[in-house]
């Protein structure tokens, strides 16, 4: 009960983040994120009485009843909750903001927070703090076992239907977004008007908070990815090496009895994982103790097991966007 509550108050916290993230930093400034809100920001420059988050609702609900129909795909309760509570929160945060409808209508800066928060002339902070924030937020939702839903639902029924990768789709998807935006928005931020800020530079902000999000999300999932596989292979017996492993490291090792292909000698192969801080000091106890050993060191995508993080559980629910 404990951990289901903290799972549903991260997943809340999450959404806040990432509607944060919008409604101080990308919203304001017409920056298009790609993805389903990102097409909402620029449907609102069309429609400006219906906000951004009203936007994400007319998307979400149809894609990930679509989903169901043409996936297959199972929506747990958090999936629903973080994907119905997301808009909401980014509507009722717009509206506690911006101080006039009008202000809220034309999502102006200048009078964001009384302009308090007018980024206006640091467009490329707005960006990175904005994409940051999202990234945060959105791998703060998955890491608990929910999705707010959105273009990876296109990406999965273009993978499904049109034989296309699923990378691939995404990218497609999130490349139209960020034409369409640079189309209706009028090729320009803000204003537009501004020689120190070409129109052009719409897209280049756009696809740099799409990388950012994207590496930020992977972060926050996953960690540093700095764990570093090990394989040792020697003709000797390496005791020496097997108590600086269990006694030193606090770590173990598998042992595997192998053989060479050329001269058919049997031999010894050590298999661990250790953190990069730790790579240096096997690679001297392995020196120390055969000098003409085979070692290979690569990185480890993901590491689960007793000392290192625990099998994720299988939830049965849409990918992360």
């Amino acid at each position: 009960m404990k951990k289901t509550f903290y799972a549903w108050l991260k997943i809340f916290a999450g959404c806040t983040i990432l509607a944060a993230g919008f409604v101080f930093f990308i919203n304001p400034y017409k920056i298009v994120p790609g993805g389903v809100y990102g097409a909402s920001i620029v449907l609102h420059q069309l429609f400006p009485s219906i906000q951004v988050g009203t936007f994400g609702y007319l998307f979400d609900v149809p894609l990930l009843i679509l989903s169901v129909l043409l996936l297959g795909a199972r929506l747990g309760t958090r999936t629903i909750v973080a994907a119905l509570v997301t808009p909401l929160l980014m509507n009722t945060l717009s509206k506690l903001v911006y101080p006039t409808q009008a202000a809220l209508e034309a999502l102006d800066p200048s009078q964001l927070l009384g302009g308090t928060l007018d980024l206006s002339n640091h467009l490329m902070l707005s960006c990175v703090v904005g994409a940051t924030l999202i990234g945060i937020g959105t791998g703060i939702v998955v890491r608990n076992q929910a999705t707010t839903g959105g273009s990876d639902i296109v990406g999965m029924l273009l993978q499904k239907y049109a034989r296309i990768r699923f990378s691939h789709a995404i990218l497609l998807v999130d490349g139209t977004v960020v034409l369409f935006g640079l189309l209706v928005i009028g090729f320009g931020l803000g204003g537009g008007d501004s020689e120190n800020e070409p129109a052009l530079y719409l897209s280049f902000y756009s696809l740099i908070a799409i990388f950012i999000i994207s590496r930020v999300i992977a972060y926050t999932i996953n960690g540093a990815k700095n764990d570093k596989l090990i394989f040792v292979i020697s003709e000797r017996n390496l005791p020496e090496l097997h108590r600086y492993i269990l006694h030193e490291l606090d770590r173990t090792a598998t042992c595997i009895r192998s053989s060479g292909l050329y001269t058919g000698n049997e031999k010894e192969m050590l298999f661990l994982v250790v953190s990069y801080k730790e790579v240096a000091g096997v690679k001297l106890k392995i020196y120390e103790a055969d000098p003409r050993a085979f070692v290979v060191v690569t990185d480890a995508y993901d590491t689960f097991g007793d000392g290192w993080k625990q099998l994720p559980r299988n939830a049965n629910e849409l990918p992360p966007e």
